[in-house]
């Protein structure tokens, strides 16, 4: 009894996050238009920095383990592709979540005004960084595909999944957020906890490396990080071309949705309080 309470309450708050997002759809895609364009107001290359940090990130990556360490992958029925593709499928994804986890921490603070209007809807929040995030990657994955084409003259036919791939990590995405916006407004730390793990993260998940190259008492880490199905399953689609790790995507879909519940339930039960903190 008590489980089936839980499902209904899951189905209502699921429900009611959609119709709030699908009602204020509008002022979200303008606020995270505005985000983008106020990030680089007045700078002389101005939205172009938009591209130009993740691109300079990744080149500094792909340097680094395709030619300084020399890790040669690729040419086989199990690694089709290249180390550059390899790295790159899974890097794209976790980049942009690092930098939606690290934004959102601080959205609440960072728009403080805006919090302590009662007719502002501020669930609209977290999900405008999220979109915001989300355009940058949205181009890198173009410009991935275009170098798959260009380099391996292969269309794998798996691409047709990485929309679902992209609604899934949005979906997981805007969840963290709700849940690092809330907690962060009542613990500062939050935001420093985050930076943190976004930098140690990166060595924590398959995208530097292949799951074979971990000592074998260590590879349950990899299976007991839920960031690890996200990398995966865009593997599967951009790299591998087939369902390389069939048990990650249905895991994928759970975890997502789950998260974008739990973490807007708890957004909407700390929000109250949120005008006395700040």
């Amino acid at each position: 009894m008590v489980a089936l309470f839980n499902m209904v309450g899951y189905a209502q708050a699921f429900r009611e996050l959609m119709v709030l997002l699908t009602r204020h759809r509008k002022l979200t895609l303008e606020m995270a238009k505005r985000e983008i364009a106020d990030r680089y107001l007045g700078q002389v290359f101005g939205i172009l920095w938009a591209l130009g940090h993740p691109l300079i990130l990744v080149g500094v990556y792909v340097f680094i383990f395709a030619y300084v360490f020399r890790v040669k992958i690729g040419g086989t029925r199990e690694l089709p592709l290249d180390y550059t593709t390899y790295l790159l499928s899974g890097l794209i994804p976790w980049l942009n979540f690092q930098e939606s986890m690290a934004k959102n921490s601080v959205v609440i603070i960072s728009y403080a005004s805006l919090v302590k209007q009662v007719v502002f809807p501020i669930e609209v929040l977290p999900v405008k960084g999220v979109l915001a995030s989300l355009i940058t990657q949205v181009i890198f994955l173009a410009l991935l595909l275009l170098y798959i084409v260009g380099v391996h003259h292969i269309v794998p036919w798996t691409w047709v999944f990485l929309p679902v791939l992209v609604l899934c990590q949005a979906m997981a995405m805007v969840g963290v957020s709700y849940i690092l916006a809330a907690v962060g407004t009542y613990f500062r730390d939050v935001k420093d906890l985050v930076q943190v793990f976004n930098t140690v993260g990166l060595y924590l998940v398959p995208v530097l490396y292949l799951p074979a190259f971990v000592p074998e008492a260590c590879r349950p880490l990899l299976y007991i990080n839920p960031f690890s199905y996200l990398v995966w399953c865009y593997q599967d689609a951009i790299y591998f071309g087939r369902f390389e790790h069939p048990w990650a995507w249905p895991l994928l879909v759970f975890l997502s949705v789950g998260v974008f519940i739990i973490g807007y339930r708890l957004f909407r039960k700390l929000k109250v309080m949120f005008g006395n903190v700040l």
